[in-house]
């Protein structure tokens, strides 16, 4: 079979991982395989050399001609019997350009349960027929996207995205050489959180649940690290607010790294401070390093952490520092039952494999 996949960006989200990996695992499975995006710096990238990335260059609305032209000749040379569509630009842009073009079956995933506004949501309506298959990464975001009328009668199905079990496992990593080079003692706590800076990650929340949470400990004895990168300005409000707080000892805004599994096991507690997600792959990588998580009740959260974990209301601070509060007080077998129960879960709903399968069937369906 032969499989376009067709993504906004290939940036360092965890929808962009998550279609690489989908490429991934296709051609190890023997499918001819490539992926076009649209516009952005190619951050991530498949592991496989034998994935062609073709870049559109949809930059804005005057680059929509030259992009879609690039898009119809790679069609045209191609021939693939499946196109996989991701994010909200690359679903209206594949079904846009369908009016003009064959495509044999087309399949649109998003990613959230918020992606955009009114417009946005009328223009899925509008162009909904326009695609076989329209999808969304967990139930909360389907249902989302039934209530706003992105769709019409309720024709939406939730495919979880899935991960690959191998990178992440409960290794016993050490951190004492990045704590040294933090200038953190050897027993103190490591708090991590992952995610892009972007006003979704709600960082603002953790800085202050984590300063409130602060409040009834000793300061030396717990540290947060944030790995990630995006939007500077929000870089900025971050630095300013941890400045703020007085919490530069604490907070240590690590950047992008490459060694995401390693620190998750490394780390004592996993919090995600959202404010609204279609299913934070994150959470999943974090679970099936049975780490502890603490995670905001946005999107899919609740459906990955079942009954593991501890899930507390969106943009509430105080809620957060006590679900935190409530996490470090537990005992260490009650943390490693825990860890033992979310790595079952993840197995049986989250894996890569199990994806892989449902997007075949879709593939294949007539």
């Amino acid at each position: 079979m032969k499989i376009l996949y067709v993504v906004t960006g290939l940036g360092l989200g965890g929808a962009e991982k998550v279609v690489c990996d989908l490429a991934d695992q296709m051609e190890k499975n023997g499918h001819t395989v490539k992926i076009a995006y649209l516009t952005g710096v190619k951050l991530v990238t498949p592991i496989s050399s034998n994935i062609e990335i073709i870049y559109l260059g949809l930059n804005n609305i005057n680059s929509f001609i030259s992009a879609s032209i690039k898009y119809r000749k790679l069609l045209k040379n191609f021939h693939p019997d499946v196109v996989h569509a991701h994010m909200v630009h690359a679903n209206l842009f594949t079904r846009l350009n369908r009016i003009f073009v064959n495509v044999p079956r087309l399949i649109c995933s998003a990613h959230s349960t918020n992606e955009g506004g009114k417009l946005r949501m009328l223009a899925y309506r509008f162009t909904h027929n326009l695609s076989e298959v329209t999808t969304n990464v967990s139930n909360e975001a389907s249902r989302n996207f039934i209530a706003n009328k992105a769709v019409i009668n309720s024709e939406i199905l939730t495919v979880y995205n899935g991960i690959d079990l191998k990178k992440f496992i409960a290794n016993n990593i050490d951190l004492s050489i990045l704590k040294k080079k933090l200038n953190i003692s050897a027993e103190a706590k490591v708090l991590i959180a992952v995610g892009r800076f972007h006003e979704a990650k709600d960082y603002p929340n953790l800085i202050n649940a984590f300063n409130i949470f602060l409040e009834k400990f000793d300061k030396n004895l717990f540290h947060l690290f944030i790995v990630g990168d995006g939007d500077l300005a929000i870089i900025t409000e971050i630095k300013n607010l941890i400045q703020t707080y007085n919490l530069g000892n604490n907070i240590h805004l690590l950047g992008r790294r490459d060694d995401i599994a390693e620190l998750l096991s490394g780390a004592d507690l996993f919090v995600l401070s959202s404010k609204y997600e279609g299913l934070p792959t994150v959470v999943i990588e974090a679970m099936a390093c049975e780490k502890f998580v603490v995670a905001t009740d946005c999107g899919g959260s609740a459906e990955i952490l079942g009954e593991t974990g501890i899930l507390v209301p969106i943009e509430d601070s105080e809620a957060l520092a006590k679900g935190l509060e409530q996490a470090i007080s537990l005992t260490g077998d009650q943390i490693r039952n825990n860890g033992k129960l979310a790595r079952e879960r993840v197995e049986k709903l989250f894996s890569l494999e199990a994806s892989i399968n449902k997007w075949l069937a879709l593939y294949e369906a007539k």
